[in-house]
C-alpha cells in the first residue's frame, strides 16, 4: 500500500482548527492523504451524510482532543462514536482509532456500548511532543505495509503547537467598549539564544476582502481632504493559506540575538545596536526600529538558517488579512480606536473618540489589547515592512495571497499599521503607505516576521 492511498480523517473541534491545519499540511507533505472538512468539503454538499462516508471510507481516523474541545458536545463527539463503530469491525491489534492530544487533556469517556469500546482503552499520542509526528508515523508504519515511495524534498515542519488564552474588545465610534471576549490561539516557540524566544501564532487560511470599498474610500476622501485613500483600490477577494505570524513586531532583544550571529550572515551585515529608542528600562521589549527592509530581508535569512524553517517578510495580503482577524472595519477594535487601545498619535481622532495621550515614542510590545488572532500591536508602535513591491492600486494584483514583485517599483515597498507617530487613519487595516524607500531606516519602521511556504508571483 502507497501512503498516497491511506485516508486518514481529520475529527476536531473549531477552536483547534489552526493546529489541526497545520497537521493536515504536514501529512499531506509527507505524502498521506488526509480528509479535512475545511479542506475536502465542497461547497453545496451534504456535510451530515459526506462526513459519515469519509469516515467509513478512511484507512485511520485520528481523534484531535484538546483542553478546549474535550467537553464540547455535538457533532464531533458523535464523529468519535461513528470512529468506535468502525473500529470495532476491524480486526483484532489492528490500528484504526488514534487518540491525539494537541495538549494535555483527558480523553473523553465515549463508549461504543455494543462490543464495550471505549476511547479511554486506546493509547494516546502526544503531538506536543518533540517526536510527536515521528509517533504517528510509527503508528502508521504498523498498520500498512507500505510501498517504498520516489525521495521527496525534505519537509519544513513546526514545532507542535501550544496555546494561549486572551481577551478581545470592540468599541464603537465614540471609543467606548461595547464587546469584551475570551480567545484562544496556538502558537511555537524558536529559541533564538541567551533565553531570548520569538512566538509565532498560527494563522488559519480563509477568504477576505483586501482594500477599501469605493462609497468609503469617497467618504474618507472627502472628510480628510486626502486622495492617498485611492491607493487601496480597486477591493478584491483574496484567499490566504494558512500561515504562522509573530505574536508581536520583531523586538530590540530579538534583533540583537540574530544580529550579533555573525556565523549565520547570508548577504549583509547587521548594525546590533539598532533602535534610537534604545537604553531605556524597558527597551529590551520595545520594537526594533530603523531597519531598513534590506536588513529585515538579512535578519529573515538568518533567522532561517538557524531554526531550518523558512522565515520571510509577510506580504501585503497576508499583513491585512492577519491585522483584520475575521474583521471588516476600519481598525480591528471597531469603528475607531483610541490611545487605550494603540500607540499612536491619539491628541488627533478618526472618528468620534475623544483624544487621547500622544506618547512620542514607542512602547514595549503586548500592552494594549490583541485582535482575534492574538497578535498585538498591529495597530501603531512601528511601521512594519512587507515583501511587496510598490504598486500604486490594486489592479492587477494576485488573488492567492502570495507577494506582489512583478512590473512594481522595487526601491520601495509598503509598510503597513502606522506608527507611534502617526495620525489614526495611518493606523487602519486597510492603508498603504507609499512614501518609504527599501534603504530608509527611520525611528518609526520595524517589523514582523511570517513562517510558511512563501511564493511570490
Amino acid at each position: 500500500m502507497k501512503k498516497s492511498e491511506i485516508q486518514i480523517f481529520l475529527a476536531h473541534a473549531s477552536e483547534d482548527k489552526p493546529a489541526v491545519l497545520a497537521l493536515h499540511e504536514r501529512l499531506k507533505q509527507a505524502g498521506y492523504k488526509p480528509w479535512l472538512d475545511k479542506k475536502d468539503l465542497i461547497p453545496g454538499q451534504n456535510w451530515r451524510s459526506v462526513i459519515p462516508k469519509a469516515i467509513a471510507d478512511s484507512q485511520l481516523f485520528i481523534a484531535c482532543l484538546s483542553q478546549r474541545s474535550i467537553a464540547k458536545q455535538g457533532f464531533v463527539q458523535r464523529e468519535f462514536k461513528m470512529a468506535l463503530n468502525q473500529y470495532a469491525d476491524r480486526p483484532p491489534n489492528s490500528i484504526y482509532l488514534i487518540p491525539l492530544r494537541l495538549d494535555e487533556c483527558d480523553i473523553p469517556d465515549l463508549r461504543q456500548e455494543e462490543y464495550g469500546l471505549n476511547l479511554r482503552d486506546l493509547h494516546w499520542l502526544d503531538y506536543w511532543e518533540e517526536d510527536g509526528f515521528e509517533q504517528l508515523e510509527r503508528a502508521i508504519t504498523y498498520q500498512f505495509k507500505l510501498e517504498p515511495e520516489e525521495p521527496k524534498q525534505p519537509v519544513i515542519v513546526t514545532p507542535p503547537l501550544s496555546v494561549f488564552n486572551f481577551e478581545i474588545v470592540g468599541v464603537n465610534a465614540k471609543g467606548e467598549q461595547i464587546r469584551k471576549e475570551s480567545k484562544q490561539s496556538q502558537y511555537f516557540r524558536e529559541d533564538l539564544g541567551k533565553g531570548i524566544t520569538l512566538e509565532m501564532v498560527a494563522i488559519p487560511g480563509g477568504t477576505f476582502l483586501m482594500g477599501t470599498e469605493d462609497e468609503e474610500i469617497e467618504r474618507l476622501v472627502k472628510k480628510f481632504n486626502w486622495e492617498g485613500f485611492r491607493r487601496e483600490r480597486p477591493q478584491h477577494e483574496v484567499t490566504v493559506p494558512p500561515f504562522f505570524m509573530g505574536k508581536y513586531p520583531i523586538t530590540q532583544a530579538q534583533w540583537k540575538a540574530i544580529a550579533s550571529r555573525t556565523d549565520l550572515k547570508v548577504e549583509k551585515d547587521l548594525n546590533l545596536n539598532l533602535a534610537h529608542f534604545k537604553d531605556r528600562p524597558d527597551s529590551d521589549r520595545r520594537p526594533v526600529e530603523q531597519v531598513n527592509w534590506y536588513d529585515a530581508v538579512e535578519f529573515c535569512a538568518r533567522l532561517s538558517k538557524l531554526t531550518g524553517r523558512e522565515y520571510r517578510l509577510p506580504s501585503e495580503a497576508e499583513w491585512e488579512y492577519a491585522c483584520r482577524a475575521g474583521t471588516t472595519t476600519p481598525f480591528y477594535f471597531g469603528e475607531t480606536i483610541t490611545g487605550e487601545l494603540a500607540n499612536y498619535r491619539s491628541s488627533e481622532t478618526y472618528a468620534d473618540e475623544y483624544k487621547g495621550e500622544y506618547r512620542q515614542q514607542t512602547t514595549p510590545v503586548g500592552q494594549f489589547p490583541p485582535n482575534a488572532f492574538g497578535l498585538y500591536d498591529m495597530h501603531g508602535n512601528v511601521w512594519e515592512w512587507c515583501a511587496d513591491t510598490w504598486h500604486d492600486n490594486y489592479d492587477g494584483a494576485p488573488t492567492n495571497g502570495s507577494a506582489w514583485i512583478e512590473n512594481g517599483d522595487d526601491n520601495f515597498s509598503p509598510p503597513r499599521g502606522g506608527c507611534w507617530y502617526g495620525d489614526p487613519l495611518f493606523c487602519r487595516s486597510a492603508f498603504r503607505d507609499f512614501n518609504l524607500r527599501r534603504d530608509v531606516d527611520d525611528d518609526n519602521v520595524g517589523f514582523r516576521v511570517v513562517c510558511g511556504a512563501g511564493r511570490t508571483l
